[in-house]
């Protein structure tokens, strides 16, 4: 039997974050030596071809930006969030700082090394992409807003300068091939691919 409106009930929560289910990135930035920080975001969104992003302050991923403001957005499938776990302890900032550390992060230069993920050279920009992610964004920031509501993150802004993806999720030419491409999907913590299509948009133009 289908649930009416009026027979849902709701109840005041506090959940201590609010990710309700976005796709996980692999952003990709510069160092200081030309190495390459990778760290997991699970807070973004696509407007045209500009993607914002949120980022926490006092990590590498920010302080990389605001010192080269390129980077490359890798999307990574489910069958890599093992690969993404294994970054997700490890910070590229050293010393590393205190709230971290009080989480149990831990200092990582060689991220490519923790994740056992390939770089591979960008067209455009100096930080490498990743292989293994199906979808790599090549981009440059356009801007870095820190909120005055909150000191704890800044919204980046960035243009997709270069696209890169694995032929065998492309369909005619230029689409994404959705039956064939699944992000991996951040919900509430956990790890979780996309289920069975449910249907489209009437925008859609596969």
């Amino acid at each position: 039997m289908k649930k009416t409106a009026q027979m849902i009930d709701t109840e005041l929560i506090k959940p201590k974050i609010l990710y309700y289910g976005t796709p996980v990135i692999l952003l990709n930035t510069l160092n200081e030596d030309d190495t390459v920080n990778i760290s997991p975001i699970s807070s973004s969104w696509a407007l045209g071809e500009h993607i914002i992003l949120g980022i926490g302050l006092g990590g590498k991923a920010i302080e990389n930006l605001e010192r080269h403001p390129e980077c490359v957005i890798n999307i990574p499938d489910p069958s890599l969030w093992e690969n993404v776990e294994q970054l997700a302890p490890h910070t590229g900032k050293y010393p590393v700082p205190e709230d971290k550390a009080k989480n149990g992060f831990t200092y990582e230069k060689d991220k490519y090394a923790v994740c056992r993920l390939t770089p591979a050279d960008s067209v455009a920009v100096k930080p490498t992409r990743i292989m293994e992610c199906p979808i790599q964004i090549e981009a440059t920031v356009k801007n870095i807003r820190i909120p005055d509501y909150s000191s704890m993150f800044a919204i980046v802004e960035t243009q997709a300068i270069h696209i890169h993806a694995h032929s065998n999720i492309i369909w005619n030419d230029h689409h994404i091939n959705p039956d064939q491409w699944s992000p991996l999907i951040y919900n509430f913590r956990h790890y979780y691919g996309l289920g069975n299509p449910l249907g489209k948009t009437f925008r859609a133009e596969t």
